[in-house]
């Protein structure tokens, strides 16, 4: 066998019985964005059903100077502004909020609602905490889906 072949299969053997380095183990820091046991209009959260959970995450990107159809949600439901903004309005008390790039909110659930855009194009990350078969939104009557 040649020299250069015994070097190059020592070398391979060598490396593949080799341990591998060490990777540094550390906690990671976090931040809360949101804990809450109610919705930002301020209704309070009812109960999980007794059946299998499903998470289930959106990205949702709205066009600038635009509202979306009233809806409502069944399940609880939490929302982070990726970009842009969004001003939440409740259809039963007329109350609206703003939320903004960076900050995450506390959807409504069972009451009608919907969200409105600024200037520039929303982008906001939804996370829904349901059961299999339940829909993550719900238009109000004679209203076009949300998504």
């Amino acid at each position: 066998m040649p020299r250069f072949a015994v070097f190059l299969a020592f070398g391979c053997l060598s490396a593949l019985t080799m341990p591998a380095r060490a990777q540094q183990v550390a906690s990671g820091h976090r931040d809360i964005l949101l804990q809450a046991t109610r919705s930002w209009n301020g209704k309070a959260y009812d109960h999980y059903p007794a059946t299998a959970p499903e998470l289930t995450m959106i990205r949702l990107t709205i066009p600038a100077h635009t509202a979306l159809p009233w809806h409502t949600h069944p399940v609880p439901n939490a929302g982070y502004v990726l970009e842009g903004q969004l001003t939440i309005h409740d259809q039963a008390s007329g109350r609206t909020e703003t939320f903004h790039q960076g900050e995450a909110f506390a959807e409504s659930v069972n009451a009608i609602h919907r969200g409105e855009t600024g200037d520039t194009p929303t982008v906001v990350l939804l996370t829904y905490a349901g059961t299999p078969g339940t829909p993550t939104s719900v238009p109000a009557k004679g209203e076009k889906p949300e998504y």
